[in-house]
């Protein structure tokens, strides 16, 4: 049974400033289902040396920004994240530009909501994502079938633009590649023996207050984590290192149950209910030695 692979352990609550500044850095966006809370457990597990780094499900890139590989591969199915990393890696001076003329305020907010990414220049689109980011709540990024940003103000009097957190994201972009796609076919060109690999998919959902996955148009159904789970086997054979987060369900201890399992015990910050903001996270762990 799966139970004799499992470990339990607590999270350890620690800054993203844990990191020397020459190891990681802050990442520049909050992400709902974001790793900050989980990366001594990460480390602990991730392997001491590999050939390059591959994250597919990027989001906010808390894993990403505090291991300072030489080589990374990110990519994301989500086309406004991607354009965003992209902007920050190539025209990051322009952005910032932009913010400099947004305000923090409920009116202003809903103005830059309602605007069509499509119809924006590609700097004032990463400029409106990291804004709406910054001051929509919880730092959701939730779109309606349509593929329409939907989630309400925040109304929040912190501040939303951070230059020296965008300064230093651009300058750790600088010798990484950015790829929109979807994370298969991401894998398949890119992954090869020796590579580290970090998956972190929208999360299996737990109850009704665990729905903390990362949004995009489409959505992750099971048939998408068993899909997953066979990527999981393909890349271990291939030869590649290989970390997995995923909520702490039957069914997803069941489909890895022939990998050593970490399981953590951590809390949500999505939910507007203190009572539901406790949870437990999983770490695959899968390599062949």
């Amino acid at each position: 049974m799966y139970k004799e692979n499992l470990n339990i352990e607590s999270v350890v609550e620690e800054p993203l400033g844990l990191f020397p500044n020459d190891v990681g850095i802050k990442p520049f966006l909050k992400w709902a289902g974001g790793k900050t809370q989980l990366l001594s457990h990460l480390h602990k597990y991730a392997p001491i040396a590999f050939n390059k780094y591959i994250e597919p499900f990027i989001g906010g890139g808390a894993m990403f920004f505090s291991l300072n590989a030489e080589n990374s591969i990110i990519s994301d199915s989500n086309e406004e994240l991607v354009i965003t990393y992209q902007q920050i890696q190539s025209n990051v001076d322009q952005v910032i530009s932009h913010l400099r003329t947004f305000r923090n305020e409920e009116e202003f907010y809903y103005e830059i909501r309602q605007l069509n990414p499509i119809d924006l220049e590609l700097s004032f689109r990463a400029a409106r994502l990291i804004y709406l980011n910054k001051t929509c709540f919880n730092g959701l990024y939730r779109v309606n079938k349509k593929g329409h940003f939907n989630v309400p103000y925040g109304k929040g009097n912190g501040n939303f633009l951070h230059e020296e957190v965008l300064q230093n994201a651009n300058e750790f972009l600088q010798n990484t590649i950015i790829q929109l796609g979807d994370y298969l076919t991401v894998l398949n060109q890119r992954a090869e023996p020796g590579d580290f690999v970090f998956l972190d998919p929208p999360y299996y959902p737990v109850g009704k207050h665990s729905d903390f996955k990362r949004y995009t148009k489409e959505f992750f159904y099971h048939e998408d984590q068993v899909r997953l789970k066979e990527e999981f086997d393909r890349l271990v054979n291939l030869g590649c290192y290989v970390l997995l987060t995923n909520s702490d369900h039957e069914v997803i201890l069941d489909l890895y149950s022939e990998y050593e399992i970490k399981i953590i015990e951590t809390k949500r910050m999505i939910s507007s209910n203190a009572k539901t903001r406790t949870g437990k996270d999983i770490i695959v762990i899968g390599h062949n030695d």
